[in-house]
C-alpha cells in the first residue's frame, strides 16, 4: 500500500467550479449558448444543472446565480486549457479512489445503493461516471493553481507586516485548541485467523495461475482496499509512493501472468500482479484482505494498555518513554507521542479536528489527564486499534495573535498572496483568450475583469 494514504484522495470535498457537469443531462438542439470560452461553448443547461446542484446542497450562492456560474465554469476552462499546455493530468487510480470514496460516503449516509440512486435519480454506474469527470477536472485545477502559486514562501517580517494591517474586526477569533499525545496498541490476532487469510490468498493466486479466474474479477468480489472497484489496479507509482514491503515485490515482479507470493504489511496481507513497467514507475493490481479481530482480542488489548497507563500515573516511567518504546503508532511514536494536525501543520487541534473517540474524552480531561484505555477506529487502515491519549495542553479561544497563532496567519498571509496571483494570472488568461458572452448574460459585476472586451 501507499505510505501517504494512497488510496484515501488528496483532494477537497467537491469544488463549486466542478459540481455543474455532475447531473448534466443530454443535450438538446434548443439549448442556449450562453458564454463562448475559446473554442467550448458554456450552455445555459450547464448554469442551470449547477443551480439546481447547488441549491439540493443548501449552498448559498453570492449574487445572481446567472452571472456567478458561468463565471465560474469558464474559470475552470481556462485552467483546464493551461493544463493541456503543461500536460498535467490526475493519476487515473487516485480519481477513481475518490470516486469510490464519495459514493460509499453517499451510501453510508442515505442507508442503501437504492436510495443513493433514488436521490440522485441515476444508477450508481451513471452516477460513477459522471463522478469521475468531476473529480479529475477538480484534481487537474488544483494541480494547475499549485504550479502557478509554487513560489509563494511567507517571511516571518511579511507575516507581522500582514498582520499589522489587518482591521481589528478582520482578525480572526481561534476556538479552544488542544494538544494531545497518544500512545496506542494493535491487538493481537490469533494465528488461526492469518493463516486462514493466507490459504484465501493462496486460493485466489491458484485459480489465477491455473487460468480458472482472472485476478481482477477477484479483486473486485474480495479484495478490502478501495481499488477493489478497479479490479485492484493501482495505476502508476514510484517506489516510494508504496511502503517498502509492497515496493519490494512489485517493483521486482516481472511476468503479469503470475501472481506475486503473500505480502504483508501495516495494512494487512496481499498478492500482487504487474500489468506494465514503465521507467522508473509500475502499475500493478493487488488484492487485500485483514485478518479479522474478535472482541476479546479488543478487550486483552485494552487490558494490556489500562495497565500500561496505571505504570505511568504511577511514575513507574513518563508518557513520552511509554510512547517511544511501546506505541504501535508510527506517525507518533518517535515523536513523544505529540500528535500533529495534518492539516495546519501544527500540534494543536479544534476539538472536531480530532478523531470522535479522542475528542469524546479530550473533552472531559484537565492538561497532564490520561485517559482510560479506548476501541478507536485507525481510519487509514480501516482496522481497530486501543488507546490512551494524554492533554497537554488546552488553549482558551481567543482573537488571534502572533505569538500564540503565528502559523495560523502565516498561512492566511500565503493564501492571500495565492488568490492575488491567480487573479493577476486569470485576468491576463481572459485577456488573451476569446470569450463571447451572449446578450442576457453580460450584465453582471464579475468576479474578474477582462470578460467584456472592449471594441
Amino acid at each position: 500500500m501507499k505510505k501517504s494514504k494512497i488510496l484515501i484522495p488528496v483532494m477537497a470535498a467537491a469544488s463549486l467550479t466542478g459540481i455543474y457537469s455532475f447531473a448534466q443531462p443530454a443535450r438538446n438542439v434548443v439549448d442556449e449558448v450562453a458564454w463562448v470560452v475559446g473554442d467550448e461553448a458554456i450552455f445555459r443547461s450547464d448554469v442551470e444543472e449547477m443551480y439546481q446542484q447547488l441549491r439540493s446542497e443548501g449552498e448559498v450562492i453570492a449574487g445572481d446565480p446567472y452571472c456567478v456560474l458561468p463565471e465560474r465554469i469558464a474559470v475552470e476552462k481556462l485552467y483546464l486549457h493551461q493544463a493541456k499546455i503543461d500536460t498535467i493530468e490526475a493519476p487515473e487510480s487516485t480519481v477513481h479512489a475518490n470516486v469510490d470514496q464519495r459514493i460509499n460516503f453517499f451510501i453510508a449516509n442515505l442507508g442503501s445503493k437504492e436510495k443513493v440512486e433514488e436521490y440522485f435519480r441515476k444508477s450508481i454506474p451513471q452516477l460513477r461516471e459522471q463522478f469521475l469527470d468531476l473529480v479529475r477536472n477538480q484534481y487537474i485545477v488544483q494541480q494547475v493553481q499549485r504550479e502557478i502559486t509554487k513560489d509563494v514562501k511567507a517571511t516571518p517580517k511579511e507575516v507581522r507586516r500582514y498582520f499589522d494591517s489587518l482591521p481589528a474586526d478582520s482578525i480572526p477569533y481561534v476556538p479552544m485548541q488542544v494538544e494531545t499525545q497518544i500512545i496506542t496498541l494493535n491487538p493481537n490476532i490469533p494465528r488461526q485467523e492469518i493463516e486462514d487469510v493466507k490459504a484465501r490468498l493462496r486460493d485466489y493466486a491458484d485459480r489465477i495461475n491455473r487460468g480458472d479466474a482472472s485476478f481482477s474479477t477477484l479483486a473486485i468480489a474480495y479484495s478490502e482496499d478501495g481499488s477493489n472497484m478497479q479490479g485492484g489496479e493501482l495505476g502508476f507509482h514510484g517506489r516510494a509512493d508504496f511502503v517498502p514491503e509492497f515496493s519490494n515485490v512489485a517493483f521486482n515482479l516481472s511476468d503479469p501472468k503470475k501472481v506475486s507470493r503473500i505480502v504483508e504489511t501495516e495494512y494487512g496481507y496481499h498478492i500482487i500482479q504487474l500489468i506494465e513497467k514503465r521507467g522508473d514507475q509500475v502499475n500493478v493490481r493487488h488484492i487485500l484482505l485483514r485478518p479479522k479481530v474478535s472482541t476479546q482480542d479488543l478487550i486483552d488489548a485494552t487490558t494490556r494498555l489500562d495497565s500500561i497507563r496505571k505504570e505511568i500515573v504511577g511514575g513507574a516511567f513518563p508518557f513520552d518513554e511509554a510512547a517511544r518504546y511501546i506505541s504501535q503508532d508510527k506517525d507518533t511514536r518517535n515523536n513523544k507521542g505529540i500528535m500533529m494536525n495534518q492539516n495546519t501543520g501544527s500540534s494543536r487541534f479544534e476539538m472536531q479536528e480530532l478523531p470522535p473517540e479522542i475528542a469524546q474524552r479530550v473533552e472531559k480531561m484537565n492538561p497532564g489527564d490520561i485517559s482510560e484505555a479506548f476501541i478507536m477506529k485507525d481510519a487509514a487502515k480501516n482496522k481497530d486499534v486501543v488507546a490512551i491519549v494524554r492533554l497537554t495542553n488546552r488553549v482558551p479561544g481567543h482573537r488571534a495573535n502572533l505569538s500564540d497563532d503565528f502559523n495560523m496567519i502565516k498561512e492566511m498571509y500565503e493564501t492571500h498572496q495565492r488568490q492575488e496571483i491567480l487573479k493577476e494570472w486569470l485576468e491576463k488568461k481572459i485577456k488573451d483568450t476569446y470569450v463571447r458572452i451572449e446578450d442576457g448574460w453580460s450584465g453582471c459585476d464579475f468576479r474578474y475583469n477582462g470578460w467584456i472586451k472592449e471594441n
